[in-house]
């Protein structure tokens, strides 16, 4: 098989070309921009585009697929190649389930927490020594890629973005997979450039609902209003299983589960994260691995890549960064940590970075999401807005917005860095959460100061 990737410096992109390329596929590719990992990973493999940009004479009749990535415009003109030869053209999750329809589709949607489960999911799995294909959106420790693709292995799962699969293809990623279990963690709306009201948004997790094949599995979050109220108002010929929190203790800092009349200590916290591992063991049961064998196996994970990832700790202090950046996901982490170390006081910091977030009429869903953080922080890097080309907003916008009168705003990193210098560390956790970098704020100066 010949296959040629318009945008192949994408991150599930660049993943699903080396995928094939270990399958044994001729793969070719191109991009205007390269960033790392993905051109060290990619040259690795010896599928690293020559030099960047993009050639039409790369797509030649006799490819059997190009895929397209969502970096590229629908004016790409090898697109435009490639349509005018009438080649086989593909959005990524489309040549996912080309690579998995005889398989069984496991797939992991909501508005979060769908890469913590995907790698709970693959850790257990893979302590079980099961055979199993995979899609996941973060790097996950024992794991050389994001994707995996084999022809013999009987399962596949999948982290199912709601977002849109391609240029060409407006569709969300997670309706094209056609799932025999789904898995919705929770609804919150985000991506309001493409979904601009929360009842449009809330459809596309009704329609992934429904697309879920004849006698397949639902697995939802019964803690979710929104989720709770779909899923009881659907007429679904699947199994609808809801998953709540597990019995668990906190001591020292550990989080324990209580299952059985035995203990399970874990190496992750908070309750959005004990949610989402329930999400995970039913999924493993219905792949035939048993309650006492998940826990057993799931003490041993230490968490998905820039999910509450440890930067520095000492004895009272602990530097914690995490990629949180919806409303939903800010709140939850915040509460992780603030109940995982009660004692200590908390310095929250959250950089609004995607679209959503920088939205004004969005930002007012922010409300009350720092709270129970000692401190509030919000960083905008200016280029940001300038890049974005939206205008700026003034420090009592975002107080209003997050009603909270007491949260600091800064919008240039050498201002955020000399505040975070005056804080009394003694006793006290710093959580930086970003889907950027803070304008290029090198975290290891932070461990310098706090530790």
């Amino acid at each position: 098989m010949r296959v040629h990737f318009i945008a192949i410096g994408g991150s599930a992109m660049h993943n699903l070309a080396i995928a094939l390329h270990k399958k044994g596929f001729t793969i070719t590719g191109s991009d205007d921009i390269l960033f790392e990992p993905s051109a060290s990973r990619l040259n690795k493999y010896g599928i690293l585009p020559e030099k960047e940009g993009w050639y039409p004479e790369k797509i030649t009749a006799d490819l059997d697929a190009v895929i397209l990535g969502m970096h590229a415009r629908i004016d790409n003109p090898e697109l435009l190649k490639a349509q005018e030869l009438g080649l086989k053209i593909y959005s990524y999750p489309d040549y996912i389930y080309e690579q998995s329809k005889n398989k069984l589709r496991v797939v992991i949607g909501g508005s979060h927490g769908k890469t913590t489960i995907t790698s709970m999911i693959l850790h257990v799995l893979q302590c079980a020594g099961k055979k199993f294909d995979y899609l996941v959106g973060a790097q996950l420790e024992g794991f050389e890629t994001m994707v995996g693709l084999t022809d013999d292995a009987p399962v596949i799962i999948i982290e199912g973005d709601e977002y849109l699969a391609s240029p060409i293809d407006r569709r969300p990623k997670f309706h094209i997979y056609k799932a025999d279990v789904g898995v919705i963690s929770g609804i919150a709306w985000d991506h309001i450039n493409v979904f601009p009201t929360f009842e449009n948004y809330i459809d596309q997790f009704r329609i992934f609902s429904e697309s879920i094949q004849y006698g397949g599995k639902l697995i939802y979050s019964q803690t979710d209003e929104v989720v709770n109220n779909m899923v009881n108002n659907l007429p679904l010929d699947t199994q609808k299983i809801p998953y709540n929190l597990p019995e668990y203790i906190i001591n020292n800092g550990i989080t324990t589960i209580i299952s059985n009349n035995k203990q399970y200590p874990l190496q992750v916290f908070g309750q959005h994260n004990l949610l989402n591992m329930q999400a995970a063991r039913l999924v493993c049961e219905s792949l035939g691995i048993d309650t006492d064998s998940f826990y057993e196996d799931i003490t041993s994970f230490k968490g998905a890549a820039r999910r509450l990832e440890v930067v520095g700790k000492n004895d009272s202090t602990t530097i914690f960064k995490d990629f949180a950046h919806s409303p939903s996901k800010l709140k939850a982490t915040i509460e992780a940590v603030k109940s995982q170390y009660p004692d200590r006081k908390l310095v929250a910091c959250i950089e609004l970075h995607t679209f959503s977030s920088l939205n004004k009429d969005f930002l007012n869903e922010y409300a009350h999401t720092m709270d129970m953080a000692d401190e509030a922080i919000v960083f905008i890097d200016r280029k940001t807005f300038e890049q974005k080309q939206i205008e700026p907003y003034p420090t009592e916008a975002v107080k209003n917005a997050f009603a909270n009168e007491k949260l600091m705003f800064f919008n240039a990193t050498d201002n955020l860095l000399e505040y975070l210098k005056t804080r009394d560390t003694a006793n006290c956790n710093l959580l930086m959460m970003s889907s950027g970098n803070f304008g290029g704020l090198d975290l290891i100066i932070l461990k310098n100061i706090f530790l």
